[in-house]
């Protein structure tokens, strides 16, 4: 995008102060004759270039007028080209490619090795072992309808393995612990529904538009709806010695309640088939102590799983 290419020219022009128009040219593949036009309308915008002939010659900011650089801190810098980095190990977009390069463009060659060692310290892997790349390519898809405000389709498939085609504003890709969501305006409910993204197929983006609506991302809106208290069931556990390290890692320390030598947790989970697989994970570690409906569920689910194998 033109814009794109005009910012980094400006960037690349407080870095390095004079460049040739060929440079310039041979950097964003264009020709010199298009740099001239992007020099023109950087100058229209009211940051004054100039270019001077002969040797040492180039192209260059005007000297009295200064650009503030370092709004930014090099530590700064180095944690969002972290972040950034991060984030693109399990969600490509161009857009954070060109962001780290006009990052890059702000340090100078200088400060440079500092920065490749600030930013090779911490790296943050949120992608699964083996991710599929089915899943980035259903983010592709719903990452463009969302920025062009097309209504979205999809076949999605519930918990019970119900089937039925949704109609959707996508508003928002959401990672949480560790799956995509797509946070959409549902037009059959009328509402606003959490959609897991390995649970839809046939994704079409659909010629009709809509209007963004009003949505308050930093609540949470989902978390809400989840932890809606006519949701949630309140459980009592019997934490066995061997799982009382995963029960603190999962529950929080606040939870665990020592007495007469036995661990216990009180949790609070929306009751549906999520919970049971939640708890079948932890075998033999955990036993269900109240209510007594969930404590026969996963009895009933653990002698189905016993007699599968022994058939």
């Amino acid at each position: 995008m033109k814009i794109d290419r005009l910012l980094a020219i400006v960037i690349l022009l407080v870095r390095k102060r004079r460049v040739q128009a060929k440079e310039l040219a041979d950097i964003f593949e264009v020709s010199v004759r298009t740099i001239y036009r992007d020099i023109e309308a950087i100058n229209q915008a009211g940051i004054p270039i100039v270019t001077s002939q002969g040797a040492g010659g180039g192209i260059s900011i005007m000297e009295q007028f200064r650009l503030e650089n370092k709004l930014l801190s090099a530590d700064e810098l180095a944690a969002i080209t972290t972040a950034l980095e991060s984030v693109s190990a399990t969600y490509e977009a161009f857009q954070q490619g060109s962001a780290l390069e006009k990052i890059r463009l702000l340090v100078s060659e200088e400060e440079m090795p500092a920065f490749r060692e600030k930013t090779q310290k911490w790296f943050i892997d949120i992608s699964s072992w083996g991710e599929s790349t089915g899943i980035k390519e259903k983010i592709r898809l719903l990452h463009q309808a969302a920025d062009s405000l097309n209504i979205v389709s999809f076949t999605y498939v519930k918990r019970d393995g119900q089937t039925g085609e949704r109609l959707t504003e996508p508003h928002t890709l959401v990672l949480k612990a560790r799956h995509w969501y797509l946070y959409a305006y549902c037009l059959q409910r009328q509402a606003f529904r959490f959609f897991k993204l390995v649970r839809m197929k046939d994704i079409n983006i659909l010629p009709g538009q809509f209007q963004r609506r009003e949505v308050n991302l930093a609540a949470l809106p989902w978390e809400t709806a989840w932890h809606k208290p006519e949701n949630m069931t309140k459980i009592t556990l019997l934490i066995h010695p061997s799982g009382e390290l995963l029960a603190r890692e999962l529950f929080g320390s606040e939870a665990l309640t020592y007495e007469n030598g036995r661990c216990t947790a009180s949790i609070s989970y929306p009751d549906d088939q999520w919970l049971y697989g939640f708890l079948l994970q932890f075998g033999t570690h955990i036993e269900i102590v109240d209510p007594p409906h969930v404590r026969q569920k996963v009895k009933t689910l653990a002698k189905q799983i016993v007699d599968l194998y022994e058939t």
